[in-house]
């Protein structure tokens, strides 16, 4: 059986870097995958954190630079990006343009960092 999440369903989580919203999650009615969007202004980068499980991103607009284990790769609309389980990476947005990008990963995923405990990020809940 099939499960719909309708737009007003959507959740939005909204952090000093991005806003994420979900789009499909455990707590949605997926079993095991989650599936957001996120919008980083201009100028805007994440923390430096791993995630216990692989996770797949494709820009739709704008663009970033993503470092994964110290290898930075620059990514524009259409490209996708697939990030292994547990490797560091950090992202920064397009300092004119920002970034729009779909991700999809393990519902329930934790995120770790320097000096942080591992946490479940509430837009993959």
């Amino acid at each position: 059986m099939s499960t719909v999440i309708r737009r007003a369903d959507a959740r939005r989580t909204s952090t000093p870097n991005a806003v994420m919203t979900t789009f499909a999650s455990p707590t949605q009615g997926a079993s095991r995958q989650a599936l957001w969007r996120v919008e980083m202004a201009a100028g805007a980068s994440g923390p430096d954190h791993a995630m216990a499980g692989e996770q797949i991103w494709t820009v739709v607009s704008g663009a970033a630079r993503v470092e994964v284990a110290g290898v930075a790769e620059e990514l524009g609309p259409g490209d996708t990006l697939v990030v292994p389980a547990d490797v560091p990476r950090r992202i920064h947005a397009d300092p004119e343009r920002g970034l729009e990008a779909v991700v999809t990963g393990p519902g329930a995923d934790t995120a770790s960092g320097p000096d942080r405990e591992p946490v479940v990020p509430p837009w993959i809940a």
